[in-house]
């Protein structure tokens, strides 16, 4: 026993070993008893010190030293529950939820109301049972988008409310069929003009070109259930009252919309910057349904097929495009001024 211990003090000397002594940079080292290399570490050290000393003032002065850069602050996403009702109260106060309706019985009461509805959104289970099926197999017809949606992105919507699985969110005004539409264009008017909506999903633009409709006297506004604003209060309040007088009938597809109207004598007319006829050498008189396509994209490949004519607004300056709503309205003057 005696032999192993002597063996493993030569072997790994510890701190306690007189010929040793602890360096921090490198570890054990022979301990060296020549005065002057000690003198020699002694002022090499010193040198050291200084150095050491001079970068630290330099690090003080420098004020971009990644040292004193601060860390990045990283807020967590808040989570709504209805276990802390001051964080949803606190949001749903950023949201306007004043057309919204949320809960089984609230939802229940609204749609046997016949209240106008924009849009509505529940869960597999709410969608199937006995209580809400026909009804919104029903809606669903009429063009109100319905939505099957997960309980927790109900939740995410609702900002944490008790929604019990479905909400709905209300339309400033009623809806009419397509055949209501066309019977009403049609009444006392021999060229009605009718303006059809593709994939415009701004809100603004949508009031904005319900309000042009209006004041230049189109019979009415189709709207297709997806890919589309509904008719929210922002549409209203954009519009400035006209949706009051205007008549929208809101279509499950629009390209079959198109045909029906075709099938009752109107012409297919689209807007686009790629139109071979200028909108003011179009003298065609006949009932018209105008489609003004999205702020991006303009209108689809599938609803262009369906025009009859494509219809361009010669433009002069170096601006290559206009906003949607503006160039339904240069679109309806032109059309209603002849």
């Amino acid at each position: 026993i005696k032999l192993m211990k002597n063996s493993s003090k030569k072997k790994f000397p510890g701190k306690n070993n007189k010929d040793y002594k602890i360096n921090s940079d490198f570890g054990y080292h022979k301990k060296n008893t020549n005065r002057s290399e000690k003198n020699e570490r002694f002022l090499n050290n010193s040198v050291k010190n200084k150095n050491i000393e001079n970068l630290n003032k330099n690090h003080k002065n420098n004020n971009f030293s990644s040292l004193n850069r601060r860390k990045p602050i990283f807020k967590s996403n808040t989570e709504f529950s209805n276990k802390n009702p001051d964080i949803h109260q606190e949001y749903t106060s950023k949201r306007n939820f004043d057309d919204w309706i949320w809960g089984k019985h609230s939802v229940y009461e609204a749609l046997s109301s016949e209240r106008a509805i924009n849009r509505i959104w529940c869960t597999s289970e709410i969608f199937s049972s006995d209580k809400f099926y026909i009804l919104f197999k029903d809606l669903k017809s009429k063009g109100v988008l319905i939505e099957e949606v997960s309980w927790n992105r109900l939740s995410q919507l609702t900002y944490g409310a008790s929604h019990q699985g479905v909400a709905l969110q209300l339309a400033s005004s009623k809806t009419i069929s397509l055949e209501q539409l066309i019977v009403f264009s049609k009444h006392n008017c021999a060229n009605p003009i009718i303006l059809a909506l593709d994939g415009l999903t701004d809100p603004h633009n949508v009031g904005a070109i319900i309000r042009s409709a209006e004041a230049f006297d189109c019979k009415g506004i189709i709207i297709p259930q997806r890919r589309s604003a509904g008719l929210t209060g922002t549409v209203a309040k954009v519009a400035a009252g006209a949706l009051e007088h205007l008549h929208v009938s809101r279509v499950v597809n629009l390209n079959r919309a198109l045909e029906e109207l075709k099938k009752n004598g109107f012409l297919v007319v689209g807007l686009s910057g790629d139109g071979q006829l200028s909108i003011s050498n179009f003298l065609e008189k006949a009932p018209l349904v105008v489609i003004v396509g999205s702020e991006d994209k303009g209108i689809s490949l599938l609803t262009q097929k369906k025009c009859d004519f494509l219809l361009s607004i010669p433009l002069k300056g170096k601006t290559s495009s206009l906003n949607a709503s503006v160039a339904a309205a240069i679109s309806l003057f032109h059309l209603t001024s002849k």
